[in-house]
């Protein structure tokens, strides 16, 4: 005779089959949360209305304002003489780099008049850091020379002055005028010439060009935050070689959304600056940048 199944056995398999599946059920790893998705794309502004094109100009600038509400200029400086020179010395190089190379040069140098008199060997030296230091030093103490000799040793506030200075064109005046005087003006740096582009603000490859034309898409008194804007945006997501798409908080209102890499993940590990955790351009930021979380950058030869 075969095996005689217990009373009740179909019941206990039954049971036993269930407990198994339960136990597989709760072996079973948790599902994976579902991966940020990337913004989505704007639609290129094909036969875009000058009225549409001012709206979506002035909402890009409100949204980067809520964005870097603590932009300023990432120049060091502690008046006027110093910014124009440390303007003039950013050319060719980073803003990082003039700021960790001023320090020297104006506690020896304090005035345009102890400049202007400087052994032109050993401020070579101290500019070598900034790159093209043989011309630097002779456009920082040619315009120290005019201010003493011209302007009383003072900075001018006007900009038909301050282009007669050598080395200073209207992008350092303007950078000048903003920042040291309070008076509107639109600084047309690299960064600012390339993302303006991108937003189709304008065609326009002339750096006088593109100042008039953005100019005219927004008010006066908004013209030097809106640059302070556009270049911390520039620095820090919408790189030249590989913008952030995918970290991109303008990313809807972009044309040009796409160019750079656009999954959220591995757009963030492009961030620079603050946003990605590295130390700014100054050494020392105003308060407003170190409560937003930013960094100080570290002086030169530090690490």
């Amino acid at each position: 005779m075969g095996e005689q199944i217990p009373t009740g056995g179909k019941k206990a398999a039954k049971a036993t089959e269930g407990d198994v599946k339960k136990k597989a059920t709760a072996k079973r790893p948790a599902k994976p949360p579902e991966p940020a998705k990337p913004p989505k794309p704007a639609k290129p502004p094909k036969d875009e209305s000058r009225t549409a094109l001012v709206r979506r100009a002035r909402r890009i600038n409100r949204e980067l304002a809520e964005v870097y509400p603590y932009a300023h200029p990432e120049l060091d400086f502690e008046n006027p003489f110093q910014l124009v020179v440390a303007t003039v010395l950013s050319a060719q190089t980073t803003d990082l780099r003039v700021n960790q190379t001023t320090p020297a040069l104006f506690a020896k140098y304090p005035t345009p008049e102890d400049l202007a008199a400087a052994n032109p060997e050993e401020v070579e030296e101290i500019l070598r850091p900034t790159g093209f230091f043989r011309a630097k030093t002779k456009s920082v103490m040619g315009l120290s020379k005019a201010l003493a000799e011209d302007f009383g040793g003072e900075v001018p506030g006007r900009l038909e002055d301050l282009v007669k200075l050598p080395g200073v064109g209207r992008k350092t005046a303007f950078v000048v005028l903003g920042n040291a005087f309070g008076r509107p003006g639109i600084t047309v740096d690299t960064h600012f010439q390339r993302l303006v582009r991108r937003w189709q603000w304008t065609d326009a490859t002339d750096p006088d060009k593109i100042e008039a034309a953005v100019g005219a898409l927004f008010p006066k008194s908004e013209w030097t935050m809106l640059s302070h804007h556009v270049i911390f945006h520039g620095r820090r997501i919408c790189h030249a070689r590989k913008p952030a798409c995918g970290a991109c908080p303008i990313a809807p209102l972009c044309p040009a959304y796409g160019e750079g890499e656009t999954d959220p993940e591995k757009a963030k590990k492009l961030l620079k600056y603050e946003k990605g955790g590295f130390p700014g351009q100054r050494l020392k930021p105003p308060q407003a940048y170190l409560d937003a979380g930013g960094k100080p950058a570290p002086p030169l030869g530090a690490g």
